[in-house]
């Protein structure tokens, strides 16, 4: 115990010199008498507060108990696992309640980022290699495990958590729509089913990857020696997948090294099966698009009164309207109510809350409109609009070359595009996740569709490119589905033949692995072009 503190007491082994836990409550004396009768106690004679040095590197202290000491006044990001023993239901009780819980939510995965990993890891401030490491392992110190002894205790817990909850109001702006020339041609989407075989049995272009040669030769070390009774029985294989895993093995084909690092034998053997036994999505159809995309109908905003907003929203979304109204007047009105009435017109319109400034605007090209961006991405009181920075860039630099005369969309007969949400929209691309071990939906930003004769091209476009790394998990999961020996696969939809292609943006392309960069694009301007690079383009 600490003699000049009552508060602290440390607990640690007989067989150890250092302490494992901390108790920490109002005055250590009762239990001194009451509790730890018969237990050997020592004063330390480095009078040092453990509570204070909790966070410190060389802290011991894994275990930290007390009462109603855990209030205001400390900080720390090591507590993920509470348990409240007969803690009550009082006023005084849900207070601690509340305070604990925020310590426990503390997270600091590295040094001085108080973010989860991956929020980190995409913002590129951490490193592939590190975040490869300890990808999989972080997400229990990320999570906060609460257990009581009283159940009325932890239903007071959910209760007083949902009351600490914003008491905001969300409203649906219910003012947006499909772009009415846009009803008028068809299209088009990839639907997907299952392949006809796992990756067991298929060349697939996502490989397995493993962090390095030492754990792959061990793999095989230990495949050559086992029986297949032995890694049945240890995976719960099928024979097919063992005989395919054994080939694999011996061709080297199967693998690929700089991935994660298992440091586990036997999960790396069973994660390798689970990768054999994925059966990936081939492409089963094209398709009309009917409601895949449904985000604009779920634009929501937290405002006592949305009016001025859905107002302004009607009069943009009206603007091709009111200009026709507005020629018709001509030469029927005055020359300055002309000139009153087209200024009182505008495909732009701006809204402004606690300084969080909106834009509206009249895209004629666009799938649904209006179309709103946040400039800034700080309009935090509305939901489900552009406000990505790469992806506000991107319609700036659409408009831009759009308005230049002879710009390449003009040799098409019609062409639209449409923002895509990954969260409510299902149009995607399937790719293989060596992360979570499975097929995941690529969902990049925008969807291009051009037509010209009996050619249509369907183009994904993803802004952010090359920011993260997984853009070329994703643009192999692109060519496994719609490539064909290098080359974009033709469908077909009635008379139309239909290529599907990918472009990510890159201020470099020269920086892009030469494997990957006939999908990389510097600007809007390159992004027909860049159909030229594939075949089936326009003209051939």
């Amino acid at each position: 115990m600490r003699p000049s503190n009552q508060q602290e007491m440390a607990f640690k082994l007989k067989t150890a010199d250092r302490p494992f836990a901390l108790v920490k409550i109002g005055d250590i004396s009762a239990w001194l008498k009451e509790k730890l009768s018969g237990y050997e106690i020592a004063e330390r004679f480095d009078d040092e507060s453990l509570f204070a040095r909790l966070n410190a590197d060389d802290s011991d202290i894994n275990i930290l108990m007390g009462s109603r000491s855990f209030y205001e006044g400390w900080d720390s990001n090591r507590p993920n696992v509470i348990c409240y023993i007969n803690i009550g239901t009082g006023t005084d009780a849900q207070k601690f309640i509340l305070q604990s819980v925020g310590r426990g939510v503390r997270i600091e995965p590295i040094k001085n980022k108080r973010k989860r990993l991956l929020p980190l890891y995409n913002a590129g401030e951490v490193e592939q290699s590190l975040f490869q490491q300890i990808g999989d392992a972080v997400q229990p110190l990320e999570t906060l495990f609460i257990f009581g002894t009283n159940r009325h205790a932890l239903q007071t817990v959910l209760e007083n958590l949902q009351k600490e909850r914003p008491k905001e109001q969300w409203q649906t702006l219910d003012v947006f729509d499909v772009n009415p020339e846009a009803k008028k041609v068809c299209l088009l989407i990839p639907v997907y089913k299952p392949a006809s075989a796992p990756r067991a049995q298929q060349n697939l272009i996502a490989k397995f990857e493993i962090a390095q040669e030492e754990e792959l030769n061990a793999l095989q070390a230990f495949l050559q020696g086992a029986d297949d009774r032995v890694l049945l029985a240890l995976t719960d294989a099928e024979p097919k997948q063992v005989k395919v895993l054994r080939d694999a093995l011996q061709q080297n084909s199967l693998f690929t090294v700089n991935g994660r690092r298992y440091g586990d034998l036997r999960r790396l053997l069973r994660r390798v099966v689970d990768y054999l036994g994925i059966t990936p999505e081939e492409v089963d159809k094209l398709k009309p698009l009917e409601d895949e995309i449904r985000h604009f109908r779920h634009i929501t905003v937290s405002l006592e009164d949305i009016s001025e907003l859905e107002e302004k929203v009607k009069r943009v979304k009206d603007y091709p309207t009111q200009v026709k109204e507005v020629r018709e007047l001509y030469g029927k009105v005055s020359p300055e109510e002309y000139e009153q009435r087209s200024r009182e017109i505008s495909r732009v319109e701006e809204y402004t809350r606690d300084g969080k400034r909106i834009t509206i605007k009249h895209i004629a090209r666009h799938y649904y409109l209006p179309i709103v961006l946040s400039e800034d991405g700080k309009a935090d009181y509305i939901r489900h609009i552009i406000k990505t920075e790469s992806e506000v860039k991107f319609i700036k630099d659409l408009e831009a070359y759009l308005s230049q005369p002879n710009n390449e969309f003009q040799q098409f007969d019609w062409w639209f595009f449409s923002k895509l949400d990954e969260s409510l929209d299902e149009v995607y691309i399937p790719y293989y996740d060596p992360k979570t071990n499975r097929i995941a939906r690529f969902k990049p930003d925008f969807i291009f569709w051009l037509c010209k004769g009996s050619r249509y091209w369907i183009v994904f476009v993803d802004p952010k490119g090359t920011e993260h790394v997984d853009y070329q998990r994703k643009i192999d999961g692109y060519s496994e589905v719609f490539l064909q020996d290098d080359e974009a696969r033709v469908f077909y939809h009635g008379r139309k033949s239909v290529t599907v292609h990918l472009f990510i943006m890159t201020e470099d392309v020269a920086r892009v692995p030469k494997k990957y960069d006939e999908f990389a694009i510097c600007g809007v301007a390159d992004l027909v072009k860049g159909l030229g690079k594939l075949p089936s383009v326009i003209g051939s």
